[in-house]
C-alpha cells in the first residue's frame, strides 16, 4: 500500500487520539458515545502509525508531499 497521510495529518490524527483517550479516561464521555468516539480515536490512532488512510484511498486523496526530484 501507498502512504498517504503526511506528517501534519499524523500529528492531528494523534492528537485527536489522545484527546478521546483522556477523555474517556477521565470519564467525561460514556455510553454509546463514548463507545463511538473510542473506535474512532483507535482508528486515528492506527492509520496514523501506518500512514495509510483508506477512506484517503478511495477518494484519491493524499496529504503526502511527493519526493522532490534532485
Amino acid at each position: 500500500m501507498n502512504k498517504n497521510i503526511g506528517s501534519a495529518d499524523r500529528v492531528i490524527r494523534i492528537l485527536a487520539a489522545v484527546v478521546v483517550a483522556v477523555l474517556l479516561l477521565t470519564g467525561t464521555i460514556s455510553g454509546t458515545l463514548g463507545l463511538v468516539l473510542g473506535i474512532v480515536g483507535a482508528v486515528l490512532l492506527v492509520t496514523a502509525f501506518v500512514s495509510v488512510c483508506p477512506l484517503y484511498m478511495l477518494l484519491g486523496i493524499s496529504t503526502k508531499k511527493a519526493p522532490q526530484a534532485k
